[in-house]
């Protein structure tokens, strides 16, 4: 019997590691874009079921949970060729449309405002599950929207769920490199504080770790954000292996 695990994409950079997550799990289990499976990928033990469903119509859609307070990264996300996996009752973005402007306490209050609609389509993946998990979080603590409203999840998703297992993917920032987010440093140290009481396990992924680790291993001169995204994407794959392939 599969254990479902829900996936929670907060913020720009939680939700553009996701779109690559997402992509390598397709890859992986022979799911083509549009949520159809591959003609080699119609028998196997691997287990799908763990991170996708599959609608009426067969196709397979993500337990995931698409959030942001800004439009742009979602919408160039459903505008890319697996735009039509997700399931858009399973998307929210904030009407207008302002972000939280990199601040924590900004992204935490615009969470208590709307935490109603987010936590229904939880309370909504949850029952379509026939044995719930646990939760993923991916978001970054240093912007405010991954951090804030981060935070205000974990918080409420600790509360309401008090048995299913919490872990998150959180991007820390790179401190080698000057930021143009004055507020960083106290952004962090929010956020780390509510990982460490309420979440059951922290994927710690370092943002200079993982820029030397593109150009030292993978010998890319001049690495950007898709390149640090599709290593992030290939460690979450790792690290679900084992429940996806048992």
């Amino acid at each position: 019997m599969p254990r479902e695990i829900i996936t929670i994409q907060t913020g720009q950079c939680g939700n553009q590691i996701g779109a690559e997550f997402w992509e390598q799990l397709c890859l992986e289990h022979g799911i083509r874009p549009d949520g159809m499976l591959e003609d080699f990928a119609t028998s196997g033990s691997d287990r799908k079921d763990v991170f996708f469903y599959q609608a009426d119509d067969d196709h397979y859609i993500p337990r995931s949970i698409l959030v942001d307070l800004e439009p742009r990264v979602i919408n160039n996300i459903m505008e890319s060729p697996y735009g039509n996996l997700y399931n858009p009752e399973n998307i929210y973005m904030s009407t207008d449309g302002s972000g939280a402007g990199n601040n924590w306490a900004s992204g935490y209050a615009q969470g208590e405002r709307i935490c109603e609609d987010i936590l229904e389509m939880l309370d909504r993946e949850a029952d379509n599950s026939d044995s719930l998990e646990g939760f993923n979080l991916l978001h970054s603590i240093a912007g405010g929207t991954g951090s804030g409203l981060g935070s205000f999840l974990l918080e409420r998703l600790s509360d309401r769920y008090p048995k299913k297992l919490l872990q998150t993917y959180s991007v820390f920032p790179n401190n080698e490199a000057s930021s143009d987010v004055v507020v960083q440093p106290y952004n962090s140290l929010l956020t780390m504080k509510r990982l460490a009481k309420n979440a059951d396990c922290v994927m710690v992924l370092d943002n200079a770790a993982l820029t030397r680790i593109v150009a030292d291993r993978l010998h890319i001169q001049n690495p950007d954000i898709s390149h640090t995204n599709q290593l992030v994407s290939t460690v979450l794959s790792a690290s679900t292996t084992t429940l996806r392939y048992p």
